[in-house]
């Protein structure tokens, strides 16, 4: 069902790593020029662009394209009472997690009447993509809705696709979770036509371009996400779930069986790998992965999504050999379960999340850790973080001199500025200190 991938005694150089690590055959680039047409296609002509693409990738006629305030309000109403505890409690976890990402205002003193201040201001504007598909993700509606709440954004749009099954509407408690946060500005629309609509608006339907875009969505949101980037900041071009465990011969490999298992349920292209040192771990997780993937109510995809080339057990010599390979893969989920899990986590540098110990399960992270789940895969945890306040944030230097800093460097400023052949910068030091100037 799954492939192995044996590294054991080879010598594990950054090209080899690379070259072993398993992905998806999803490619962003190629998705590029049809999601540059949709794009276009919505910047110039607006609703009747997204009504059209909702009944091409929908199959739906939206009723609204901008859901009405009541049906917000009644979709709050209809949750299950115990889906409504659960988010509410989520809410609770991540609004109190996402706090201390908020940075507080820092004044450096660099010496007499010289002082330099940093600031966090929030954008002003921000959308939200939350996916449809295969599944529904109100949970995707706190992660991305808490922090720019936190970080103190005052205007919060959510896009999400119009569902058939609920009349051309976005999914009930897609809707009920919104409304939980206090967002009413929601839309039945999706996939690169919602994000060009969140980047440069749409009029008609009330809908103001944002400064900031985040979520999780296919790859042609991940590609619309990558054309948009300048117009507007995206948090990262998120593609399919990725699960990767570090794990030793102490594991249990049940657990490890049912976690790749969970993850590898989203879609036929998530990853679902295990790297360990041990091959009777291996032996026993691949033996349960059968019996799992028959028991389960997704089974089908989950045999699909392990028996692809993005899915593997890989075999190493050792833990310091795992840690070089999960490394150099850079999962979106890092699950560490070994005999001395704060050794391994001290070496580890790439990764979205990463779970310590038998009882921290990725499946607690996507709900009710209090961490946030929009994470960067494909390796981009390389050089993006997950999405947090600081998404929703810019610093800001504030740069206040006496008179009497300024002189103390107004001689280097002069001599830099000579330097550089550019005299007026001197020049506009110096007018500070002529006779006539106060």
């Amino acid at each position: 069902m799954i492939q192995t991938i044996d590294l054991r005694g080879a010598a594990l150089t950054p090209q080899r790593l690379a070259a072993s690590v398993p992905r998806a055959a999803v490619d962003v680039a190629k998705a590029a020029e049809s999601a540059a047409e949709l794009i276009e296609d919505v910047r110039a002509n607006g609703m009747v662009a997204l009504v059209e693409q909702a009944r091409r990738f929908d199959r739906t006629d939206p009723v609204h394209l901008r859901v009405p305030a009541d049906a917000i309000a009644q979709a709050v109403e209809g949750l299950d009472p115990a889906v409504r505890e659960a988010l509410q409690e989520a809410i609770r976890r991540v609004r109190e997690a996402t706090a201390v990402q908020v940075p507080a205002e820092q004044v450096t003193e660099l010496g007499a009447g010289a002082r330099v201040r940093q600031r966090w201001q929030p954008v002003g504007r921000v959308g939200l993509y939350v996916p449809g598909g295969k599944a529904v993700y109100p949970s995707s509606v706190v992660m991305n809705v808490v922090p720019a709440q936190t970080a103190g954004v005052g205007s919060i749009a959510i896009a999400s696709p119009a569902q058939r099954e609920f009349g051309g509407g976005v999914h009930p408690t897609i809707l009920g979770a919104a409304g939980l946060l206090g967002v009413d500005e929601v839309y039945a629309i999706g996939g690169a036509g919602a994000i060009a609509a969140l980047a440069y608006g749409v009029p008609e339907i009330d809908l103001d371009p944002v400064d900031v875009i985040t979520g999780p969505g296919n790859v042609y949101v991940a590609a619309a996400k990558r054309l948009v980037r300048g117009v507007v900041a995206i948090d990262a071009e998120a593609g399919p779930t990725e699960i990767l465990v570090i794990a030793d011969s102490s594991a249990d490999p049940a657990l490890i069986a049912a976690d790749l298992v969970s993850q590898a349920e989203h879609d036929e292209d998530a990853a679902a790998v295990l790297v360990t040192d041990s091959p009777e771990l291996a032996s026993a997780v691949m033996r349960d992965l059968e019996g799992r993937a028959g028991l389960t109510k997704h089974g089908d995809r989950v045999r699909i999504a392990l028996g692809s080339q993005q899915s593997a057990i890989v075999l190493v010599d050792d833990m310091a050999a795992a840690i070089a390979f999960s490394n150099a893969y850079g999962p979106e989920h890092l699950e560490i379960l070994t005999g001395d899990d704060e050794a391994v986590l001290a070496s580890i540098t790439n990764a979205g999340a990463i779970f310590l110990g038998a009882n921290s399960p990725v499946s607690l992270g996507d709900y009710l850790a209090g961490s946030n789940h929009v994470l960067p895969t494909g390796g981009q945890s390389r050089f993006t973080a997950g999405l947090g306040a600081t998404a929703f944030l810019r610093s800001q230097q504030i740069i206040e001199y006496t008179r009497e800093g300024l002189q103390d460097v107004r001689d280097r400023i002069v001599s830099l500025a000579v330097a550089e052949d550019l005299p007026a910068h001197g020049e506009a030091v110096l007018a500070r200190f002529d006779e006539h100037t106060p």
